[in-house]
């Protein structure tokens, strides 16, 4: 159909005349309210938004002196959180004397961030704030 006719067309029914696929040979128009489009995209768009999952700091707490054992329960808590797509904050906590031997500390800091390698990569590695060597972690891709 001619231009001008769609054109006509779209005016006589109170319509917009909306161009849908512009690459095609002949390019593709559609009669429709635009306003009406647009309002449906919109809501559309909110409601995919409202459902996307937005990404938590989930935080994990050791001790300086916590025992393998345990460092491997959390690393197994540190998993879960990474492949829900969150984003893991792993806190060394010194006591009393135990801030004598940070360096010990950043070693099995870096050793946990090495053992899940696998999953996440090391954002922020481990720094010092007051009491407590903190490094975060985030999901791999």
């Amino acid at each position: 159909m001619a231009i001008e006719d769609a054109i006509a067309k779209a005016k006589n029914k109170d319509t917009d005349l909306v161009e849908v696929s512009p690459n095609s040979n002949p390019p593709v128009c559609k009669l429709m309210d635009y306003g009406k489009y647009q309002y449906r995209q919109k809501k559309i768009d909110q409601k995919h938004k409202k459902m996307q999952k937005q990404s938590e700091v989930k935080g994990i707490r050791m001790g300086f002196r916590t025992g393998i054992h345990d460092i491997e329960v959390k690393k197994k808590q540190a998993e879960k959180f990474l492949k829900a797509r969150n984003i893991v904050k792993v806190a060394l906590i010194f006591r009393g004397r135990e801030l004598a031997h940070i360096n010990l500390a950043k070693e099995k800091l870096i050793k946990f961030a090495e053992e899940l390698s696998e999953i996440a990569t090391l954002e922020e590695g481990p720094k010092r704030q007051g009491n407590n060597l903190i490094m975060i972690l985030t999901p791999i891709k």
